[in-house]
């Protein structure tokens, strides 16, 4: 059984993760549909600046997002609540460093959308949400599902960003892979292994459920 302390670590873990795979969905699938639609300098570095989580240290991310969020940053000056070590600022964070892994699938899933089945629908006078609810979204949805696993399943590995802006305070803002950090440095192993298990078992069943769920996803 796990301790109390490492519950309240997994149910802010589990919820962290849910909202930021929702808030996920809800930006990235319009932002997808605007890449896909061409190429042009402007969609170049958006497309840049939303891969650079890929490529950037998570702590890099976290210590500028620290910035804007401390007590003395600009969000503040804006008249916006501090978000530094608080949940809200963990959601922000988590949504900026898995932007990449669902707006890229689906990138990719808008852009090999065969187009005659578009204009078929426009000229029986489809408006557009019948166009997403009829053809988009099952054909594309292999891609959504490779988005909300691959946010979700990120969000719960997070470490580097989520220490930066959340530091470690059980409760509020210490999720999993903190508390696992921290029962490791105090040597607590016996701890450490437990959550170890917990964020291996979550990640394995993640995925089985996407392969298992569609068999056309892929990761």
């Amino acid at each position: 059984m796990l301790h109390p302390d490492d519950w309240q670590a997994l149910a802010l873990t589990l919820q962290l993760a849910a909202l930021s795979t929702v808030l996920l969905l809800l930006l990235g699938t319009p932002l997808a549909w605007w890449l896909a639609q061409g190429q042009g300098r402007g969609r170049a570095l958006i497309q840049t600046l939303v891969a650079l989580p890929l490529v950037l240290p998570p702590t890099v991310l976290g210590f500028y997002l620290l910035l804007l969020m401390a007590p003395s940053g600009p969000l503040v000056a804006l008249g916006l609540p501090m978000l530094a070590f608080s949940f809200g600022g963990l959601v922000l964070a988590s949504v900026l460093y898995s932007l990449p892994f669902v707006v890229q699938p689906l990138t990719a899933a808008f852009r090999a959308l065969d187009r005659d089945w578009l204009e078929l629908a426009y000229t029986l006078r489809a408006n557009r949400w019948q166009c997403w609810r009829e053809i988009i979204l099952p054909l594309t949805r292999p891609a959504f599902i490779t988005a909300a696993v691959l946010a979700f399943a990120h969000t719960l590995g997070e470490f580097g960003v989520v220490l930066m802006i959340g530091g470690s305070i059980p409760g509020e803002t210490e999720v999993l892979s903190v508390a696992l950090f921290r029962h490791v440095e105090s040597l607590d192993y016996a701890r450490a292994h437990q959550l170890a298990a917990v964020l291996l078992a979550m990640s394995l069943i993640a995925l089985f459920i996407a392969y298992r769920g569609d068999r056309r996803v892929a990761l």
